[in-house]
């Protein structure tokens, strides 16, 4: 677990984006264009995000990313990287380091050089890595650390996560200590005061690129300044005082050769197109991702058209990219070339896995199967969902695995496994079964003793990370984090929702009320909550896990720590989004409606009908200079 969360940063695409993001951070902070605001650049090397953990100055620690709160234990590995300090001169108590693990363009072709003569040796073919950001990941996640020792990794530091006390004021300064301390910085950091200054510096690592020996993907842009940072916050899977100007994605050109529909989680009938393999940005692309049936049709989710209202037909030659250098997408269609034969797609209007009715419902771009508890691919879905990384974490139950224990029956013609409450019970229901799972091809002892080891320790788990697992539309990370800090435990929100269905489910006002949950989030969770069988699953499968409640809602101790808030009006002080994150940061819970539940009401000009009501519900009541006062004492 990380001492502070590892969050990704947002992406821009293009230079003027940081125009943007800059008007964007001082409304946050209520600054006119005039007010100084110092921001600092570097290079974004593309490699493996790591986290390194210091304390006395000596490394006891390395993770990667993983989910942003739980990543990978490396340690071994990371202490055989020599450009990774074991001991750092002059260091505070705890320090947490971010940054990237790489692969110089000279150690990444010496390594696949390597691995080509060892197969040659061997008589075999030599398995080489596509690019050195694959070869760094994988070096890094080697069994044996003795491998990754032979792997000529590079390490540059560009952030600070936990820390007990304060290098300096500013962001750079604070760099350019950890690189007096021994940890390896960017040489091409720089400060700025005017974002415009931030896009020459964009146009010049741009020119500057095939110089490197190493990879880079664009540029990370920061506030330089700490306290600002702090006042900024983060939001969702991201901190709002830092962007990502990615490069513009490399293109290809080759041919549609079918469009396959996959059946997601949600019953979402999601379009792949199929193409000639093409070599885009160092990857070799198969499949790319088609959206929905309105994006191959050439129209976009406000109407308007795209690719100047081409549509996408099988036979055409298309354009195809990597969004972000990651998810392989169509640009243009060659219209010119085009088969006289090639006609417009028909998207299905039944699911092709189960045969149920596929429906497009109010202003949907996607349609949906609607065998919801009978759909395989729609079960499948949800179980993969629920092991994977981002959710229960459950190691050796990939994907293949689940596929194999859904369609093994027991006596009674029931799967091993159909629903997640099975995973937990799967090692009591295996103890009888004919033939013993160490005897079923590809498995072992040893095999099954590290799968049931797995879903054990998958038992201790939060309750933000257990809601986001069961897989409910809306119900992304970040809404499950906010409704697990808002009831702080599962016992609270099962009585809440017990509440709401007593009442014929007409709408969920405990969850409505949340800072950041909308309304169809609300719906979503009583829709999937509503109905029998899945309220019965998950009240069982409750049973069976362990609620680990560490960092779940929890801050130091303030005045403000469990208070229900509600902000309205203007204030002069500080913008409204500023308000509802400090609060936040204090360990307030951030409600946007007024009702009986609310502790708080901080009112400024203009608060209108909200103040009203909590006037008459006799409510606690705060202008702007006692919620200052407050603020004073954090």
């Amino acid at each position: 677990r990380h001492e502070t969360p590892m969050l990704s940063l947002d992406n821009a695409f293009k230079p003027e984006d940081l125009i943007e993001f800059d008007l964007r951070t001082r409304r946050f902070l209520g600054l006119d264009a005039a007010a100084a605001l110092s921001y600092v650049a570097e290079p974004k090397i593309d490699g493996l995000a790591i986290s390194l953990l210091y304390r006395h100055g000596e490394l006891v620690r390395a993770a990667t990313r993983g989910g942003g709160e739980i990543g990978e234990d490396v340690t071994a590995n990371i202490r055989t990287i020599a450009t990774i300090p074991k001991h750092l001169r002059n260091a505070p108590e705890l320090m947490e380091i971010r940054g990237e693990i790489f692969m110089t363009h000279e150690a990444f072709a010496a390594l696949n050089r390597d691995l080509e003569t060892a197969a040659s040796r061997g008589g075999g073919v030599a398995q080489t890595y596509a690019n050195p950001r694959n070869a760094a990941s994988g070096a890094v996640r080697q069994l044996d650390p003795a491998i990754t020792a032979t792997r000529q990794l590079s390490f540059v530091a560009h952030s600070i996560g936990a820390i007990s006390g304060r290098l300096a004021s500013g962001h750079h300064a604070a760099i350019r200590r950890l690189g007096a301390m021994g940890l390896p910085i960017s040489t091409l950091c720089e400060t700025f005061q005017d974002i415009n200054a931030g896009i020459a510096y964009y146009k010049r690592i741009t020119a500057m690129r095939a110089e490197l020996d190493f990879d880079i993907d664009g540029m990370t842009c920061k506030v330089d300044d700490l306290a600002l940072q702090e006042r900024l916050g983060s939001q969702s899977a991201w901190p709002r005082w830092a962007i990502a100007c990615k490069f513009p994605p490399e293109t290809a050109w080759t041919r549609l050769l079918g469009i396959e529909i996959q059946i997601g989680r949600t019953g979402a009938l999601s379009p792949v197109a199929k193409v000639e393999t093409v070599r885009v940005g160092g990857v070799d692309v198969s499949s790319v991702t088609l959206h929905n049936e309105d994006y191959i049709a050439g129209i976009s989710a406000d109407g308007s058209f795209i690719r100047n209202g081409a549509d996408i037909r099988v036979g055409d030659t298309v354009e195809v990219y990597r969004s972000g250098d990651v998810i392989p997408k169509i640009g243009q269609v060659d219209l010119a070339r085009r088969p006289a034969d090639a006609r417009p797609y028909v998207f299905p209007s039944t699911c092709p896995e189960c045969g149920s009715k596929a429906i497009r419902e109010g202003d949907d771009a996607v349609r949906r199967c609607i065998g919801v508890h009978t759909c395989r691919a729609q079960i499948l879905g949800r179980l993969k969902h629920f092991v994977s990384r981002e959710a229960m974490n459950i190691e050796g139950l990939g994907g293949k695995i689940i596929e194999q224990f859904f369609t093994r029956e027991d006596t009674d013609g029931v799967p091993l496994i159909r629903s997640p409450l099975d995973i937990y019970r799967l090692e009591s229901r295996l103890a009888t079964f004919d033939p013993p799972l160490a005897d079923w091809p590809g498995w072992g002892e040893s095999s099954e003793a590290n799968l049931f080891r797995e879903i054990n320790a998958a038992r201790k788990v939060t309750f933000a990370r257990l809601l986001f697992a069961l897989g409910i539309r809306f119900a992304g990370v970040r809404s499950a984090e906010r409704i697990a800090e808002h009831f702080g435990d599962w016992a609270t929100f099962d009585r809440s929702l017990e509440a709401t269905i007593a009442t014929l489910g007409h709408g969920w006002t405990d969850v409505m009320g949340i800072d950041g949950i909308g309304d169809r989030t609300a719906a979503s969770l009583l829709e999937a909550f509503i109905d029998p069988g899945f309220r019965a699953m998950v009240t069982a499968l409750v049973a069976e896990v362990d609620f680990d409640e560490e960092g779940e809602g929890e801050h130091r101790q303030t005045p403000l720590t469990g208070k229900t808030i509600v902000f309205t009006g203007t204030l002069t002080s500080m913008k409204r989004a500023e308000a509802k994150s400090r609060a936040a940061a204090m360990g307030a819970k951030i409600y946007s409606s007024v009702s009986k539940n609310v502790d708080i009401v901080v009112c400024g000009p203009g608060s209108g009908t909200k103040e009203r009501k909590a006037r008459d519900l006799d409510l606690r009541i705060m202008d702007e200079d006692e919620w200052l006062a407050i603020l004073n004492t954090a």
